[in-house]
């Protein structure tokens, strides 16, 4: 059954020329989703609320949901994390080491980045896994592990002595010295299966919002 545009209208109270209109887009449209494109290039993890936010600071009088528009009509989204299983022992138990209170479970982690001049250094990130509080971040050319115990030396000056000490199985982080001086203190090391960030993810979550 075929009904004119003109009865359509009618019933719904409608005037016909919002059948015609056209949106007419800013005049400086194209040049939003192209500098758009290329902060989402720039920041992958990055939702278009704080893509809008990086626009506003370069000076663009947009707000969110101008550009939450703009980023469905261009197709963008933030890429789906990978779903991860649980983390079960040996036992088949699903117990694992957690953060009951402060200063129990502290993690770290090296994060990997280059200055303007392609030079590389390093960032020896700490956390408190209880309360999500990054307590150093050293930063070098080069970490080794007497540089590990020196960092956390200072640590156990200010804070105390933790339970465990949770990192993957960087050198830095399991050569002798260091698990030897990290006993002797009075604490636990907690090394990650091989291949299996995630299990230290409260660091790594942190180092992700670093990179960023």
């Amino acid at each position: 059954m075929v009904v004119s545009e003109r009865r359509i209208c009618r019933v719904f109270g409608q005037n016909r020329s919002t059948q015609r209109r056209r949106p007419r887009g800013y005049a400086d449209e194209e040049q939003l989703v192209a500098v758009m494109i290329e902060l989402t290039r720039q920041y992958g993890r990055y939702g278009y609320r704080q893509i809008a936010a990086l626009l506003k600071d370069a000076g663009w009088l947009v707000n969110d949901k101008r550009i939450g528009r703009l980023w469905r009509r261009e197709g963008l989204k933030v890429p789906m994390k990978p779903k991860k299983g649980r983390l079960w022992l040996n036992d088949g138990s699903c117990i694992r080491l957690r953060p009951e209170y402060r200063d129990r479970v502290w993690s770290y982690d090296f994060v990997h980045h280059r200055t303007d001049d392609g030079k590389v250094f390093r960032a020896l990130n700490i956390l408190d896994e209880y309360s999500r509080e990054c307590l150093a971040i050293r930063v070098k050319r080069k970490l080794n592990s007497i540089d590990v115990i020196d960092v956390l030396t200072d640590l156990y000056i200010l804070h105390g002595v933790p339970g465990f000490i949770r990192s993957d199985n960087c050198p830095e982080f399991v050569a002798k010295i260091v698990r030897e001086w990290i006993n002797a203190i009075g604490a636990k090391t907690a090394n990650i299966l091989p291949g299996s960030p995630w299990e230290n993810g409260y660091c790594e979550s942190f180092n992700a919002r670093l990179r960023d």
